[in-house]
């Protein structure tokens, strides 16, 4: 198991099974230190991305960060990693173009790009401390039409948004991050080497209802993992969502289309 995301993965089960109203509960924390993991989306004017290929690079971004050998023990990033980690695992997707995406480029983090579609997730740190080339950056507005972006080839996760909840493709970005770092807290070093082998590739797709109502762990979210390899991102319902809402299924698979 990584141990950073160790704790990612000790609660999950337990965060699931959380009734929803104390999702949202905040009263164990100090203001001044909630941490958030910065996910920078580049959305020029002229050319904006795809929103498909945006999502899927702010999915490997998240993780890759996570799996940096800075964030190893002993390593310039574990620290504030593991402190975040410890914690809610927030995420706050700003947009940026030109100059000023040129200038978060050179903070801590990593950058993805998927199809031309580019997103720099950036080390995790207390919010009040956020530094000025990312505090002044865009956090509403951030919006992207629909895509087509086709079948889901097998080698790699699949993370299915909510097809009944309507997100951002700020919050849509947020939510499969935790996604693929509730994944990568769960797979054995083997799988997740093979996974770091792609890049943490994933594809993000809307599922239809009845396939997302049968991939749901619903309150077996063990027996969902074991037997389908199937996770569930649960929200606190910060923004956009009601608390507890259930926003991304992603399931690790090998081989299949979908």
């Amino acid at each position: 198991m990584n141990e950073v995301l160790g704790p990612l993965a000790a609660r999950y089960a337990d965060w699931l099974d959380l009734p929803a109203e104390l999702t949202a509960d905040t009263a164990d924390e100090e203001p001044g230190e909630v941490r958030a993991m910065p996910v920078i989306l580049r959305i020029e004017r002229a050319e904006p991305p795809e929103r498909t290929p945006l999502l899927e690079a702010a999915a490997a971004a998240a993780l890759a960060v996570c799996f940096d050998e800075r964030a190893e023990p002993g390593g310039e990033w574990h620290d504030e990693l593991k402190a975040w980690v410890d914690g809610r695992i927030r995420k706050v997707a700003r947009r940026a173009r030109g100059a000023h995406w040129q200038a978060v480029q050179e903070l801590p983090g990593v950058t993805v790009t998927v199809d031309g579609a580019q997103v720099r997730a950036l080390l995790p740190g207390r919010v009040v401390d956020a530094p000025k080339e990312v505090s002044r950056l865009q956090i509403s507005g951030s919006e992207l039409p629909p895509d087509e972006p086709g079948p889901a080839t097998g080698g790699v996760p699949l993370l299915l948004l909510n097809p009944k909840v309507a997100m951002t493709v700020g919050k849509a970005a947020a939510q499969v991050g935790h996604a693929t770092m509730i994944l990568g807290s769960l797979l054995d070093e083997a799988a997740r080497e093979a996974w770091a082998g792609q890049d943490f590739r994933c594809a993000v797709r809307i599922p239809g209802i009845g396939r997302w109502n049968e991939l749901h762990p619903g309150a077996e979210p063990g027996l969902a993992w074991r037997e389908r390899g199937v996770v569930a991102v649960r929200d606190a319902g910060f923004t956009e969502v009601d608390p507890g809402t259930v926003t991304v299924l992603a399931q690790w698979q090998s081989s299949r289309t979908e």
